[in-house]
């Protein structure tokens, strides 16, 4: 039985890389096979046992909520947190606060399009004390320099003697957010990742699987590609 069944998937920014796609249509929506990319993402939690989904929303955040409602077509049972502006990754999660609860949670980017086993994080029990592991994977074209370098024991640091790239997909205690002395209203998650580890209570695997940051058209048009290809009327794992 999974451990953590509650999600938050990250779908609020304006995917300006997306247009002309993102002008009328806000990029969690844009399809991906025979859904969208938000839609891939809520049946592969799903399917991993995921039953509580929040979703933060601002650009076009209307659309989002009337093209999945309750969530009840996906399996799942969707909270919305709402914007009245964007307030980046690290302030969606200040704001999402009340709703996260008091137990860890898979948070997922909406663009994410990946073979990852998300059932292996909700099996996944943090160390004491932790507040955090990450999924990293090689570094993309797109982000040659990495993000964070893989330490012992999985520890995760800011720097080493190679870094890999975070691929928007992790386990997170709520206590990363309430216990970061600098969270506010707006400010980018990585300010409250690299605080962690200094501390050391971040770690990390790497995953060399199927991944795919879908942040441009040509990314999305590789996408749907894939999908065609390896996944069908199937649900990733």
């Amino acid at each position: 039985m999974p451990l953590t069944r509650r999600a938050m998937v990250f779908a609020a920014g304006e995917g300006r890389r997306m247009l002309p796609l993102t002008a009328t249509t806000p990029k969690p929506l844009l399809p991906l096979g025979n859904s969208h990319l938000i839609g891939e993402n809520l049946k592969r939690l799903a399917a991993a046992g995921i039953d509580e989904v929040i979703i933060n929303t601002a650009y076009l955040g209307e659309q989002i909520q009337a093209a999945l409602g309750d969530g009840a077509d996906w399996g799942v049972r969707i909270i919305y947190s709402p914007e009245a502006f964007p307030l980046e990754t690290g302030g969606a999660l200040w704001q999402a606060l009340p709703l996260l609860g008091e137990e860890p949670f898979v948070l997922i980017n909406a663009d994410v399009f990946c073979d990852y086993p998300i059932i292996n994080l909700c099996r996944h029990s943090l160390a004491s004390g932790a507040l955090g592991h990450l999924i990293l994977v090689p570094n993309p074209e797109q982000h040659s320099q990495g993000d964070f370098a893989l330490g012992e024991h999985g520890i995760l640091a800011t720097s080493g003697t190679e870094r890999f790239t975070f691929s928007g997909i992790s386990l997170l205690h709520p206590n990363l957010i309430r216990a970061f002395p600098a969270a506010r209203q707006v400010f980018p998650l990585r300010e409250a990742f690299i605080w962690a580890m200094e501390q050391g209570l971040i770690t990390g695997e790497l995953f060399d699987g199927l991944w795919l940051d879908v942040g441009t058209p040509a990314r999305l048009a590789h996408a749907q590609v894939l999908w065609a290809e390896l996944c069908g009327d199937k649900i990733l794992p």
